[in-house]
């Protein structure tokens, strides 16, 4: 019998891992609020998945416990698909640390829909404006190789922002990065704006300059003590408003 939906996100994401660091990262952006607590999962050294379409979270944690094991990121989401009873209205894109990608897009997703799979990538959108969306995303991506993984994944998502994303329209984005450490090196959240990918990038370049120095100095496996250089303790006991890159105070 098949599973019954519990909520069906119209997205449009991308999975990609970077051969020069080895990050791993997704960027997200739908017309429903709070898509990153439901749709990006990234594990440090093993890969990137974005679930959607109606989402299920246990197939993306499926997928990552068997790059776990040791398979490919082809591998893992195929045994994944064949134990899950809803995947015809499934979408997801995956990437493992080996630059291996792949996706799935089930024949009830809502049109348009589709994905595009190269080395390193994976893109994916359904109830979109049309294909175009994948195709900006795609050369952006590729047009901004020598960039971070996530510029480029912010690239990304504007260009298929810009070129009609959700035909719904806008309401949430989000940011998910991994580098050496267990943690995140960044994550990123707008949870309901009215041009969420804009206010994405908005954010991302006021956490570059105040944030990424600061989780740079935070402890490191194997490095319990972690420490700041001293410029980036003085610039954060600064008001937000008077840091470098500015921000809010509320």
């Amino acid at each position: 019998m098949r599973a019954s939906p519990a909520l069906e996100l119209n997205t449009f994401s991308i999975v990609a891992h970077c051969p020069r660091t080895g990050m791993l990262g997704a960027a997200v952006s739908t017309a429903v609020p709070a898509v990153g607590a439901l749709c990006p999962f990234v594990s440090t050294g093993l890969g990137a998945v974005c679930t959607q379409s109606w989402v299920n979270p246990y197939l993306a944690l499926e997928v990552l416990r068997r790059l776990q094991a040791g398979e490919s990121a082809p591998a893992a989401l195929d045994a994944a698909l064949a134990a899950d009873e809803g995947r015809d209205l499934r979408q997801i894109g995956v990437v493992d640390a080996t630059g291996k990608a792949a996706a799935w897009s089930g024949i009830e997703c809502t049109g348009w829909y589709g994905h595009i799979v190269e080395p390193h990538v994976s893109i994916q959108g359904n109830m979109l404006t049309g294909s175009d969306t994948l195709d900006a995303m795609a050369r952006a991506f590729h047009d901004a190789a020598s960039a971070g993984l996530p510029e480029r994944l912010l690239l990304a998502l504007k260009a298929g922002d810009e070129a009609g994303g959700d035909r719904r329209g806008r309401q949430s984005a989000a940011l998910k990065v991994h580098h050496r450490e267990a943690y995140a090196w960044v994550d990123l959240r707008v949870d309901e704006h009215p041009h969420p990918v804009a206010e994405l990038g908005r954010i991302y370049e006021i956490a570059r300059i105040q944030v990424l120095p600061f989780v740079a100095g935070m402890p490191r496996r194997g490095e319990p003590a972690g420490g700041l250089a001293p410029e980036v303790s003085a610039m954060l006991l600064l008001p937000p408003t008077e840091r470098p890159g500015g921000g809010s105070a509320a």
